[in-house]
């Protein structure tokens, strides 16, 4: 499953890229990254950067977000923070009207405050009783987020805070596998 979520993202991610290379002429750009240190910065201009995927090159798991939380994190959330550094990229899960940005680690220290905001997710989740999931990806909307259930392994559009969630894929993998690129 480790492999299958890694090669899902990584296929989706050369999507993302040629699709904005065949678009504009040029690799992803981000003005929300602009001034962040990164190793996936190629170029950058008084308003935005230029990025490439790159290898990731930190300790590859989320052990501190097990630790804290004393739980073990489903091994495809390890995969899917652990196999690159990347900018956020902007997807649509085939025929739904969704519109999502895939969280990616920019860097080390950007890895340290995805597993921070991991944990602090998971923290409010046990307060209300809820069952453990981990975001994946953003909505336009701040309630909602795509998220891997720790329990089922699915991935589930969920409203913070509430027990409401919808599920969109049986696995990781398979999320990841059905993306579109939009750029």
């Amino acid at each position: 499953m480790e492999n299958e979520t890694a090669i899902a993202l990584k296929a989706f991610t050369e999507r993302y890229c040629d699709a904005w290379h065949a678009a504009r002429g040029t690799w992803p750009q981000s003005e929300e990254l602009h001034g962040i240190p990164s190793p996936c910065i190629i170029s950058s201009t008084d308003e935005y950067v230029i990025w490439q995927p790159q290898p990731f090159s930190a300790q590859p798991n989320v052990n501190p977000v097990e630790q804290a939380m004393d739980i073990v994190v489903q091994t495809p959330v390890h995969t899917f923070y652990t196999t690159q550094f990347a900018g956020d990229m902007h997807a649509r899960l085939g025929a739904l009207p969704l519109t999502l940005t895939l969280l990616q680690t920019w860097s080390e220290e950007d890895f340290l405050r995805v597993q921070e905001n991991l944990i602090g997710h998971l923290v409010t989740q046990k307060r209300l009783k809820l069952s453990p999931t981990l975001f994946i990806a953003t909505l336009d909307s701040e309630l909602d987020v795509i998220s891997l259930c720790n329990l089922s392994g699915e991935v589930v559009q969920e409203t913070l805070g509430t027990r409401q969630r919808t599920v969109l894929a049986p696995s990781l993998a398979n999320f990841l596998n059905q993306l579109e690129p939009v750029v």
